[in-house]
């Protein structure tokens, strides 16, 4: 299997409670690096138009506690 190393967002800085992602065999992998057994596997296009919608705020309704 080749993959490549796991990284984390700049924005955990020393915080271990972050998502990990990586590239393995043409596949994007993500992890929470406290529960690195349990990893989701997609897509890069999926995984871009996700990036897409975080960055437009489609999901931010999912934080707030109200809904």
């Amino acid at each position: 299997m080749t993959s490549s190393a796991w990284q984390k967002s700049s924005y955990s800085a020393a915080n271990n409670q972050c998502v990990e992602v990586r590239t393995a065999e043409g596949l994007i992998e993500l992890r929470e690096s406290d529960d690195g057994d349990v990893i989701v596997r997609t897509t890069p296009t999926k995984f871009a138009k996700f990036l897409q919608g975080a960055k437009a705020g489609e999901f931010d309704h999912f934080a707030d506690p109200a809904n």
